[in-house]
C-alpha cells in the first residue's frame, strides 16, 4: 500500500501562484510513478500531470502545461505541483496519485489516491 497526503492548497486571487505538495509514505518513492490530477464542482476528475520514476521524464494536460509544472524530490519522498498564472478556472480538488507499473506516462490510470487538497481562485 502507498499512503499519499497532499498539502498546499488554499485561496489565491486570479493570477497569483500556489505550490502543492504531496508527500508519499509505504513504498520506496522513487519506484512509484506520481500524478496530480483535479476535480472541480460538477465536473470529472481531470489529468493535470505526471512525472516518471526514473529520469524523471514529465507530462502534462495540453491547458496546463504552459502553466503548471511538475517536480519530485526524492530525498523527502515528495511530489510538487507548482502552479502560476492560475485562473476562476483552476478551482477544484487537486489529488495526488501514484502507481508502480511501469507504463508510459500517457497512461493515466493510477492505483493509489491521496485525500485531496482544495484550491480556489478568485477572480
Amino acid at each position: 500500500q502507498v499512503q499519499l497526503v497532499e498539502s498546499g492548497g488554499g485561496l489565491v486571487q486570479a493570477g497569483g501562484s500556489l505550490r502543492l505538495s504531496c508527500v508519499a509514505s509505504g513504498r520506496t518513492f522513487n519506484s512509484l510513478t506520481m500524478a496530480w490530477f483535479r476535480q472541480a464542482p460538477g465536473k470529472e476528475r481531470e489529468y493535470v500531470a505526471s512525472i516518471s520514476r526514473g529520469d524523471s521524464g514529465t507530462n502534462y494536460a495540453d491547458s496546463m502545461k504552459d502553466r503548471f509544472t511538475i517536480s519530485r524530490d526524492n530525498a523527502k519522498n515528495t511530489v510538487y505541483l507548482q502552479m502560476d498564472g492560475l485562473k476562476s478556472e483552476d478551482t477544484a480538488v487537486y489529488y495526488c496519485a501514484a502507481r508502480q507499473n511501469i507504463l508510459p506516462l500517457v497512461v493515466r490510470r493510477y492505483a493509489y489516491w491521496g485525500q485531496g487538497t482544495q484550491v480556489t481562485v478568485s477572480s
